[in-house]
This record gives C-alpha cells, sequence and structure tokens, in this order.
C-alpha cells in the first residue's frame, strides 16, 4: 500500500492561518483537530485529558482570544499549541493525544 492510500487530506496547507481556526477530522475512530501555530500545523485528538470531552467550543475554535493557547472548552484548561502539553487548569501537566499530520505545502495529510 502506498503513502497515498494510507493518508487522506484534511485542509489545504493555506486554509490553515497561524493562530487562526484549526480543523476537525476523524482518525482511529476519534476526533481529532489540526491547526497552525509557529508556522507549523499541529494536531491532536479532540479529547481533554481532564474529562474526555471535545476541546473546541465553536466548531474550528480551539486557541484563545490572543491564539496562543489551546482551550478547553468544559472547564477552560489551557494547552500549549506546539507540545499539547496542559499548563493551565484541572489537568495540568498532562497532556494531549499527538496525531500525525504532514504539510506538504499544498495540502495537510493525517495517517490513516
Amino acid at each position: 500500500m502506498s503513502a497515498s492510500e494510507r493518508s487522506r487530506r484534511i485542509a489545504s496547507s493555506s486554509g490553515l492561518v497561524d493562530g487562526g481556526r484549526g480543523v476537525r477530522f476523524v482518525s482511529g475512530g476519534g476526533p481529532c483537530f489540526a491547526l497552525r501555530f509557529g508556522g507549523r500545523v499541529v494536531a491532536y485528538r479532540n479529547a481533554c485529558p481532564h474529562t474526555g470531552g471535545e476541546l473546541d467550543w465553536n466548531e474550528g475554535d480551539f486557541l484563545d482570544a490572543d491564539g496562543r493557547l489551546i482551550v478547553c472548552a468544559t472547564h477552560g484548561a489551557l494547552f500549549e499549541p506546539d507540545t499539547g502539553r496542559c499548563v493551565a487548569g484541572p489537568c495540568r501537566g498532562a497532556a494531549l493525544q499527538a496525531v500525525a499530520v504532514r504539510d506538504d505545502g499544498e495540502s495537510v495529510v493525517a495517517a490513516e
């Protein structure tokens, strides 16, 4: 099986703006999201380590007003976008589960 058969496009590269809205997708049977931060695309399972609830308060809205931290919609936990580590809130010290994606300059693709 080729790499293209094991991956699928989840967004256009230009569609993910640094510090902007993310995109939701399903991988490994569960909800995930990807966003651009610090010039690179990062992706995580869309599940707070504290409650398991989805993080976005509106579809695609994962970051705080400054575009610097991922915010859990349920309890307000804050996560570093580049590492997924919780820096404030009830799950402090825990981390989001990373999901493999790659940005080829035209498309962002997720491994299946």
